[in-house]
This record gives structure tokens, C-alpha cells and sequence, in this order.
């Protein structure tokens, strides 16, 4: 209990000592920490290799490599995985230490390339996945390693009351507890330009789905489920683009409105939307964001301080971004104020 305190208390102190940094200092030692943290987990892999070659772990009570580590070593399940994984596959294949060293490769994206490099591919392979997402990294697997076409299936999904009274019994009524959410859904690349989605429906998404089979009978026999989706999602992401960015066909003429005006005319949304590429346009210190979901049409100058409603002065932001472009203008307590319930300005 006493070592306990004094970890706490030690922890404590670290906290301190970082809310006492200046934003770019802080910024600096983050820095420095994940590339610590990086060769930290390059040294560990290294040694775990090392220990797999001798199993050393044989003479420490464990039967294997993975129960040294989450027993002795305290690693979680998913944590041991990780690292015996990559510790079996540099051991292979060196480059892969140096490259997870460097922040070239993540441990995730290691995991999942390591099964399908050869003496003969690696080099190639790397080069396809250094700094690459987890989604791209999958994309690459798939391209390596292509799987078949899943069948078009829908079935009914047993009750989960059943399920669980079926394992454990009836719930007494006091113990009874609100049912699981329903699992999200999954999609992963089965080849290039390929992917498998699996997702659960309400029954009323499915008779919905089973009317769109029936009236694109004439034009769709087999009523599959993947064209009929293609076909929904098209005429959605339309709508939601005229929507949001007033992107149509044919637009109109531009009505006379006022450039100071709050309102961003839709021929001033269209601009923006085309010229931003549809993502946030927020340049950082390291990067421009791209984010995709969430966003929001920016006032360069803002609209209180005499920004006009001009595809000059208006940027795509992400709502975060937007948010904190407000707060370096305006102050974080005057957005803070803003944000409570009743305040009027």
C-alpha cells in the first residue's frame, strides 16, 4: 500500500510539471515521449525475440511466450500479441524493428503485414505500407492476398433474451438489465476494390429492403443486395450533398443577396465545397486535417468581426476545428458563455 502512495504521489508530481509547460513545450515533450515510447517498444520486441529463442520462459513456470508476458510481464492479452507477433516476425525479417522505430510502421500495421512477406516481396511491400493508415495497410493484404466474393445474405438473428436465458437462465426481475447496443458495422477488404460489409437491420429495414428488390425486378432480376445498395447510397449521397453544398445538376442563377449577410449563398457553398475538396481545410502547424465527417462552413474573418459570406472568406472546417478557430478569435470563456443554456449575446 505504501509503494502504492508513492506512485500515486510521483504520478502526481509528473502531472504538475507538465501543466506548468507552455503549449509548445508541451508539444515538444510529447514529441520527445512517443519517439522514447517507440524505442522503448522496439527494445522490449527485441528482447522478447531473444527470450523466445531460448525459451527462457520454460524455467520462469510458463509453458509458452504468451503466458511469460501476461503473467510476469503484466502485458494485456492484446498487448503480448502484439509484441510476440512482431518479435517472431523481426527476428525473420530485421527491417521490421527498424522501421517501427522510426514511426514508419505501427505495431497494428506490423501484425498485419508481417504473415504475408518473403524474402522475395519485402522491400516492395514496406515501401506500400510505411505511414500508411490500418485501413490502407488492409487494403494492401488484400491486394496480396485476395479471398473470394462473400454471398448476398440476409437471416433472422435470434432473440437476445432467448440467447441469454438459453446460457444462464431466466433474469429475476430485480437483476434485469437493458439488452447489449447491437453490434456496429463491419466492412474489411476481401480483394483490391472489394469489401465485405456485415451489418444487422431492424425488420423494418428489411421489408424496406425487400420492397427495392421488388420494384427493381424489371431492371434488376437477381435483386442483389449489393447493387441495390450501390443504387440507395447514390441517390443519398446526392441528396445530402444538395443539401449540404447545394451540389445539383443545374444550378440556379445566383439570387442578389448580401455579402454580409450570415446566410452563405448556395453558389458561394458549391465553391467552396469543390475548391476545399469537400474536407476540413484547417492548416496546422504539421499538417492540413482532410477530416471528412462533421463539417462546417468557416468565416476566415469572422461574420461578428465584418467577414462577408464570399467563397473568398468562407473555408471547409470540421466542427472541431471550426470550433477551436472561434475560441483563438473570440476567447475560450466568450465561446464557454456562449455554449450555456440562455445566454443571448
Amino acid at each position: 500500500m505504501q509503494e502504492l502512495r508513492c506512485y500515486t504521489w510521483n504520478m502526481n508530481l509528473e502531472l504538475l510539471s507538465h501543466q506548468d509547460l507552455s503549449g509548445d513545450e508541451l508539444l515538444a515533450q510529447v514529441t520527445r515521449l512517443a519517439a522514447a515510447e517507440r524505442v522503448s517498444t522496439v527494445q522490449l520486441i527485441a528482447a522478447l525475440a531473444e527470450v523466445d529463442s531460448r525459451r527462457l520462459y520454460l524455467g520462469q513456470g510458463c509453458a509458452s511466450l504468451f503466458v511469460y508476458c501476461t503473467s510476469i510481464l503484466r502485458l494485456s492479452e492484446h498487448a503480448a500479441y502484439g509484441r510476440i507477433e512482431a518479435a517472431r516476425a523481426a527476428r525473420r525479417l530485421p527491417i521490421l524493428l527498424e522501421m517501427l522505430g522510426r514511426g514508419e510502421l505501427t505495431l497494428t500495421s506490423l501484425c498485419l503485414i508481417a504473415p504475408h512477406l518473403s524474402d522475395s516481396n519485402h522491400f516492395d511491400v514496406l515501401a506500400r505500407v510505411r505511414h500508411r493508415s490500418k485501413r490502407e495497410v488492409e487494403d494492401v493484404v488484400a491486394s496480396l492476398r485476395p479471398r473470394p466474393d462473400v454471398p448476398a445474405m440476409v437471416r433472422k438473428l435470434p432473440e437476445r433474451r432467448a440467447v441469454a436465458e438459453a446460457a444462464v437462465g431466466p433474469t429475476p426481475p430485480r437483476a434485469e438489465r437493458l439488452p447489449p447496443p447491437a453490434p456496429s458495422a463491419t466492412v474489411c477488404p476481401l480483394a483490391p476494390e472489394r469489401h465485405k460489409l456485415q451489418v444487422t437491420i431492424s425488420a423494418e429495414t428489411r421489408a424496406k429492403l425487400q420492397r427495392a428488390q421488388d420494384l427493381l425486378r424489371p431492371s434488376l432480376p437477381s435483386g442483389d443486395v449489393a447493387s441495390i445498395l450501390d443504387l440507395a447510397l447514390d441517390m443519398l449521397v446526392a441528396d445530402l450533398e444538395r443539401k449540404k453544398a447545394a451540389l445539383v445538376m443545374r444550378p440556379r442563377t445566383a439570387a442578389n443577396s448580401s455579402r454580409h449577410a450570415r446566410h452563405i449563398p448556395a453558389a458561394v457553398r458549391r465553391a467552396v465545397w469543390k475548391r476545399d475538396g469537400g474536407s476540413c481545410a484547417f492548416a496546422g502547424a504539421g499538417r492540413r486535417c482532410n477530416e471528412t465527417a462533421f463539417l462546417e462552413f468557416h468565416h476566415v474573418t469572422p461574420f461578428a468581426a465584418g467577414g462577408e459570406a464570399t467563397a473568398e472568406n468562407i473555408q471547409l472546417r470540421c466542427r472541431a476545428h471550426n470550433q477551436y478557430e472561434a475560441e483563438l478569435f473570440f476567447g475560450e470563456p466568450f465561446i464557454a458563455r456562449e455554449r450555456e443554456p440562455g445566454y443571448v449575446n
